[in-house]
């Protein structure tokens, strides 16, 4: 190459290479310094940023869950990628389905961090993980109705054993009445009535439970049932005696009920299960949880890029091969391990690579999805990182860090290079 072209391509490569020693050499250099110094920068630390990247709990935390990132992030996504991937093939709507499954990746982290705080809200009417997770549990053990019932003025109940039970024995032939109030109109039981006072019945024992309470000041009777008061329909009633439940029932929809002769001379208790506070899902982004659930957002976002990457890598399998293997007697799971996945073993180590070098860096989910509360549990290197360089004055320890996931990444990047150049040559 003559001087004068080996000028014009210097030219042209100029921009480029100034760009590249603004924007990754200068910054790499500056970090790997400034690690070596105190917080402040006008002190030299020795190897003590780099100590602390040890004996830091905080860092410790970040480590051990970048470790559970690194493990099951790249492994379920691709292992997601690689089903849709082969199953679409089958179906005549595939294109669309990929469409689907790739869209996530069109969003950013921050608006993805976003709906799955939304997600993983505790409320059921607003999280939509917890309303799918209570709408099942409700389908199998249906919560009480009335968790915030208590006993009001002059009641005939005391409170015992998480429900409550009345002050004196019950006789045959005398109505019961057992007030209650606590309850909001609006969550009152569908079956609701208006309460009616219980008629007196020769060797029964007949009462009735209701709310006992009126809006307005003065308005109703303290103890008895009023016409705008409705009964507790569905509570359960038990005869207790000697510590054994006799009789049980439960009130109708007017409050009422009736128990038999053998409860007469028992206490009448209305149980726990009356009053136990309504199931609330689960705890997503608590901090036995939260790392899950920020992987989970994760791989909701990239199972898609893993699937285009494999759908590839199987447009280009011979199709003789797995044709010859079903001829050979192969049904559909053995051809998928023992030829399918084989094949694709190139295109599925690339994917897993490239998936553990961006989940080493991963910042923007854990930081918004994960709650103040429990972001300690959840924390990863990168958001450790800006915590100490940001949040706790030590650009000395966040330098370090930055070193270290510098080192952490540059093995699997020259890994996934060199397979990248293997699989040109061929």
């Amino acid at each position: 190459m003559t001087g004068s072209r080996r000028t014009v391509a210097a030219l042209f490569l100029l921009p480029a290479l100034v760009l590249l020693g603004a924007l990754v050499v200068y910054p790499i250099g500056y970090s790997v310094v400034r690690s070596f110094y105190n917080a402040s920068g006008d002190g030299f630390a020795g190897a003590d940023n780099y100590k602390a990247l040890f004996t830091d709990d905080g860092i410790r935390t970040a480590l051990k869950n970048n470790v559970i990132w690194v493990v099951f992030a790249p492994t379920v996504s691709t292992a997601l990628g690689l089903i849709f991937a082969v199953l679409t093939e089958r179906v005549r709507w595939g294109t669309a389905f990929k469409l689907v499954v790739f869209m996530p990746m069109a969003i950013s982290m921050l608006a993805a961090g976003i709906i799955f705080r939304l997600v993983y809200d505790q409320d059921p009417d607003k999280g939509v993980a917890n309303a799918v997770w209570v709408g099942v549990h409700d389908t199998f053990a249906q919560s009480s109705a009335f968790p915030k019932a208590h006993p009001g003025r002059q009641s005939p109940l005391v409170a015992r054993d998480g429900g409550f039970v009345t002050k004196a024995a019950v006789r045959a032939g005398q109505p019961v009445a057992l007030p209650l109030v606590g309850v909001a109109p609006d969550q009152m039981p569908d079956g609701a009535k208006k309460a009616a006072a219980a008629t007196a019945e020769s060797g029964r024992i007949t009462g009735t439970t209701w709310q006992d309470f009126t809006r307005g000041e003065g308005v109703g009777k303290l103890g008895a049932p009023d016409p705008a008061e409705l009964g507790y329909a569905g509570m359960r009633i038990e005869a207790v005696k000697d510590g054994k439940v006799v009789a049980s029932t439960e009130a109708a929809g007017d409050g009422t009920f009736t128990l038999p002769a053998s409860a007469d001379g028992a206490l009448l208790r209305l149980p726990a299960s009356n009053f136990k506070e309504p199931y609330n899902g689960v705890d997503w982004l608590g901090p036995a949880l939260v790392t899950p659930a920020v992987i989970g957002s994760y791989v909701w976002m990239w199972a898609g890029f893993a699937m285009v990457l494999i759908a590839a890598g199987l447009a280009g399998v011979p199709r003789e091969l797995l044709e010859a293997a079903r001829v050979d007697g192969a049904n559909e799971w053995q051809v998928f391990r023992r030829v399918t996945v084989p094949l694709l073993a190139p295109v599925l180590a690339v994917v897993v690579v490239t998936l553990m070098i961006n989940v080493l860096k991963v910042f923007d989910l854990v930081y918004i999805i994960a709650p103040g509360s429990s972001q300690d549990d959840a924390n990863v290197l990168a958001l450790e990182l800006y915590r100490k360089g940001f949040a706790e004055g030590q650009p000395g320890v966040a330098s370090a860090i930055a070193v270290f996931l510098l080192l952490l990444v540059i093995p699997v990047m020259l890994f996934n290079i060199r397979r990248l150049r293997r699989e040109v040559r061929r």
